[in-house]
């Protein structure tokens, strides 16, 4: 079982999209959202997927194919 935190960031077209409750749905791996920021203009979500490592890396493969913006976090993510 592997953990990765992302950060994806939205298109204006996509952010009233359901991607990361299809993520959820379409791939066995587990969401859980630890941060966001979201309004009419711009939306970006520390996201992270835990599963198998192959299952992770198909879904992001899928979302970056949607035109979400993916990028890895390191270290630990501080609010503020």
């Amino acid at each position: 079982m592997a953990v990765q935190r992302l950060r994806f960031t939205f298109p204006t077209d996509l952010i009233k999209e359901p991607v990361i409750y299809l993520i959820g749905q379409q791939f066995e791996v587990i969401t859980n959202i630890r941060m966001a920021d979201v309004d009419e203009s711009t939306g970006w979500v520390i996201l992270e997927l835990e599963g198998d490592a192959d299952e992770i890396a198909r879904s992001v493969a899928w979302a970056e194919s949607r035109g979400v913006r993916v990028d890895p976090i390191t270290g630990d993510v501080i609010e503020g």
